[in-house]
């Protein structure tokens, strides 16, 4: 299969007929046969993708000028809706269930001449941090196979990471793209809280969740931002901004993505104390980040240390509130309208619905309903969700007082590289805590990304997650861009 770097590389490709979009699916589709042993994708749409290239070749002949997404080979995370093709949330409880309208994300990729592959692995109901909790198994991390590839967006990290497509959209209710993008050694951006409309994005936590995006590329994860954004009539909490990352909307069909991104800007950034020297930090990772930012200052950018007393309480801020939403979000599935349906024999409608349920999620939903349940019942609402929520409340207003000095916050993605299957999934709690680093964007609706710059002595990548101001995604991609081009010592492991 012909290389390329960029979507934009791609394209060049096809104008000069050195290569076919059927050439480049028919390559993925290979590809894709050859590596299901790494259970990335829960269903690949062959037949529809390789017809859909077919047109777009035939389009080419006719001259037609190309979309932005010619012939871009795209997989989607299972928990985003694609008109007509089959949507689970990686759950029994939705198996065989088929969507019967697109998300508007999926939509405007579509629009754009997109090429959708495949749906792709997941934690069950996107809650997980490991892609141990689905009920397809196990999706594997192709730099180590016996390694954990993140989660809850495993599936699509790893899509990306072994070369099954050339970019994928996972969701982040918590760090579910930028956590496992750091595992894999890729790409993985959380956007601004509503850039990206949720519209048939299965909910987890609604105040929490986005879509994001695996890419190899800055240039590319920026591409597709670009086109998804924007108001929706589906989803009121869509920002209402008519322009997306580079404020130029009008000007999009004349706008060099690429020259846009690259800057020799000096930038002000801020590191967290408290995160950069936290027990659970692996020494390599912090060494690794301090001697980065030593490169930093000595090249003409500011980095300061400054303190942030709130660490220790956003998991459990965080934990308390997303299972509370959750709670009541999957209340709907109930297995009357649609999904699974308990062949047990029950006296009542409450006996359906409980052995319904039971049968249908798998432990790891049921353990974050039953806690969401607790949070928001009488005589303990006040003293967890009404708490966290307070807690949230310091959250942003701490961050609205960062960025008034700082352009960015840099930190881990996580505290250590890909870890071993089993490791922590008899330990709920170590589970939890792993995402020390990454709710922090969720809580308080910040774009995030995680950058792979480095490779651990264990061979294993790992990344850094830079953060900006709410909407300011054109500084985050600008510096992302820098530190790639810059300071980035990691090569994939897989071509």
């Amino acid at each position: 299969m012909p290389h390329f770097s960029t979507i934009k590389e791609y394209h060049s490709q096809l104008l000069q007929n050195t290569v076919s979009c059927s050439d480049i699916v028919s390559g993925y589709l290979s590809k894709i046969e050859e590596k299901k042993y790494l259970n990335a994708f829960v269903e690949v749409f062959a037949d529809e993708a390789l017809s859909k290239a077919k047109e777009l070749d035939e389009k080419r002949n006719r001259k037609e000028p190309l979309k932005k997404l010619h012939g871009v080979v795209i997989a989607i995370k299972d928990v985003i809706c694609y008109k007509g093709h089959q949507v689970t949330a990686a759950s029994k409880i939705l198996g065989g269930f088929t969507s019967i309208y697109s998300a508007t994300a999926v939509q405007r990729l579509l629009d754009e001449d997109a090429i959708i592959i495949g749906s792709c692995n997941c934690d069950e109901f996107a809650m997980g941090s490991t892609n141990e909790n689905s009920v397809y198994g196990n999706v594997l991390n192709a730099a180590d196979e016996t390694k954990v590839p993140g989660g809850s967006s495993g599936g699509s990290a790893v899509a990306v990471q072994a070369g099954l497509c050339m970019v994928s959209l996972g969701s982040d209710t918590g760090g579910s793209v930028r956590q496992p993008a750091n595992f894999c050694g890729i790409v993985g951006i959380k956007p601004t809280y509503g850039r990206i409309s949720r519209y048939g994005l299965i909910a987890y936590a609604s105040s929490f969740d986005q879509i994001g995006i695996f890419s190899n590329t800055i240039y590319d994860a920026a591409l597709l931002i670009e086109i998804m954004s924007g108001a929706d009539d589906y989803d009121s909490t869509a920002l209402v901004t008519t322009s997306s990352i580079n404020g130029a909307s009008d000007e999009a069909e004349k706008f060099d993505l690429l020259s846009y991104l690259n800057t020799e800007k000096k930038y002000k950034i801020a590191y967290f104390k408290e995160a950069l020297y936290h027990p659970s930090l692996d020494k390599e990772i912090r060494e690794n980040i301090l001697t980065l930012i030593d490169s930093l200052k000595a090249n003409g950018h500011s980095v300061t240390e400054i303190d942030f007393d709130l660490l220790d309480y956003v998991v459990p801020a965080y934990y308390v509130l997303t299972t509370a939403e959750a709670s009541s979000n999957l209340s709907r599935f109930d297995g009357v309208r649609y999904g699974y349906c308990s062949k047990t024999s029950v006296n009542d409608l409450t006996d359906f619905y409980k052995h319904t349920r039971s049968e249908g999620f798998g432990k790891e939903v049921q353990r974050r309903i039953m806690l969401g349940t607790f949070v928001l019942s009488a005589g303990y609402y006040d003293a967890y969700f009404s708490k966290a929520q307070q807690v949230r409340r310091l959250l942003v207003d701490k961050t609205k007082t960062i960025f008034a000095d700082y352009d960015a916050v840099i930190m881990p993605t996580s505290p250590t590289t890909a870890f071993t299957f089993g490791e922590k999934s008899e330990d709920p709690i170590a589970m939890y805590l792993a995402d020390i680093y990454t709710v922090f964007a969720n809580l308080t609706g910040l774009p995030g990304i995680s950058v792979p710059l480095f490779k651990h002595s264990n061979s294993m990548p790992f990344g850094l997650q830079i953060m900006t101001a709410k909407t300011d995604e054109l500084t985050l991609l600008q510096l992302s861009q820098h530190l790639m081009q810059h300071y980035k010592k990691y090569s994939p492991v897989v071509n």
